[in-house]
């Protein structure tokens, strides 16, 4: 076992094994779309930050937003007390979500708001007299986060997780209805499990966390369909995809569905302070509403609507408005198309596949992620494979210039140990 890193003395790492691991780049600054290292070197970033930079870093809007709210009202409770960031930020992704998605839980992380999304769908049927309904279906190759209701509802065989296998509700796991026969089964399932199915869980167009799996509108529309037919609330987790990132402000919008609960994260404040939410139907709230102090939805995190954070989101909203973001994603996708696609003459190379601002190479099998990883920082990069995808999520602001210098080098390290070159 090799010495830890004497600078790593106090710190334990994610989804690190510590023991054998070179120790991380030190991060000094940010700024557009670069990461400056603490040796001099600027890294272009091809991962925004875990997907959240989608304006790039700094940018003085969401700067200049925060810096005004730090100095009025850095923090307070959202229990027997509310603030106008918070209220004005509901309001404003109620205008902009489909159907009737009204009202918003404030939480902090992807995985909190999951997890809110999980407890509102089951309460919703105990609350409605049917108190059995409590499983939830997820699909092959999901993530949804790292707590331990979340845990369970993402593949077993991704492995990331199977060591808690015994400690996890048993939930029920569905391949994605990608075709005729695919949907015929999964409403089959549908069928047979709804008396005792709180929700259906799904990540729109795009699996990300369980290997940048991709489906079309289409598949999108069967599940909502399945879902409706057999009175099982659909839980959207746009965590990932929402804000622009696969071409609409958010994916359900490409297949003209309303979940019965989404899920938000990551972009919603660019990148910039931690804030997430769960925002459900006009139904689904209607459900909660009762003389009995029981049916309450008894969840509130130390930091949900932080002021801070809803007035980053709001900055960040500005600039969906303010700056062509929606178009500088098409221009990226386009990009992408373009300069990855001589990645499939490579014999270690299976598939490459683009979506929106999100573009993946995947290997035939494990990779050695230490030496990628390595080798792209050293090309002025930093891309994070994972498993056996290469994949980038870079900027929305990235310029044409940048974003072929990421291609380049995902072009070049697949090359490299292809042994083509």
């Amino acid at each position: 076992m090799a010495a830890l890193d004497s600078t790593l003395d106090s710190i334990w790492l994610p989804y690190t094994q510590m023991a054998n691991t070179p120790p991380p780049q030190m991060a000094v600054a940010t700024q557009g779309v670069r990461i400056s290292l603490a040796d001099g070197r600027e890294l272009i970033d091809g991962t925004s930050s875990w997907w959240t930079a989608c304006h790039g870093y700094n940018h003085p809007h969401i700067r200049e937003a925060v810096s005004h709210q730090l100095e009025v009202m850095p923090h307070v409770m959202f229990g027997g007390l509310v603030h106008e960031p918070a209220l004005r930020l509901a309001s404003r992704l109620a205008a902009l979500l489909p159907g009737d998605l009204e009202r918003v839980f404030f939480t902090d992380s992807g995985s909190v708001a999951v997890e809110v999304a999980l407890k509102m769908a089951r309460q919703y049927w105990i609350n409605g007299g049917q108190p059995k309904r409590q499983r939830i279906i997820h699909f092959r190759h999901s993530y949804h986060g790292d707590t331990f209701a979340t845990m369970a509802i993402c593949d077993p065989e991704e492995g990331m997780h199977t060591r808690f296998a015994d400690a996890m509700p048993k939930e029920i796991m569905a391949e994605l209805p990608t075709t005729e026969t695919s949907h015929a089964a999964f409403d089959q399932c549908l069928a047979l499990h709804a008396h005792e199915v709180a929700a259906v869980i799904i990540e729109p167009l795009v699996q990300g966390a369980g290997g940048m799996k991709m489906h079309d509108a289409q598949t999108l529309t069967r599940v909502a369909a399945s879902c409706a037919r057999h009175n099982v609330l659909l839980i959207a987790d746009e965590i990932m995809t929402g804000f622009g990132r696969t071409g609409r402000l958010f994916a359900c919008e490409e297949a003209e569905i309303t979940p019965d609960i989404i899920c938000l994260s990551k972009a919603l404040t660019g990148g910039t302070l931690a804030l997430a939410a769960t925002v459900a139907r006009r139904h689904i709230f209607a459900a909660f509403l009762s003389d009995d102090p029981a049916a309450a939805l008894m969840h509130g995190p130390t930091f949900m609507a932080n002021p801070l954070a809803c007035a980053a989101a709001h900055a960040s909203l500005d600039l969906f408005t303010q700056e062509p973001r929606l178009a500088q994603v098409a221009a990226i996708e386009l990009q992408l198309k373009d300069e990855l696609a001589p990645c499939r003459q490579f014999t270690n190379v299976s598939d490459v596949r683009v979506k929106g601002a999100i573009g993946v190479v995947e290997m035939r099998g494990e990779i050695n992620l230490t030496a990628y990883r390595t080798r792209f920082a050293e090309l002025g990069v930093w891309v994070r494979p994972f498993g056996n995808v290469i994949y980038l999520m870079p900027p929305f602001i990235i310029s044409q210039e940048d974003l072929r210098m990421l291609t380049n080098a995902v072009v070049r390290v697949v090359s490299e140990y292809a042994g083509d070159n």
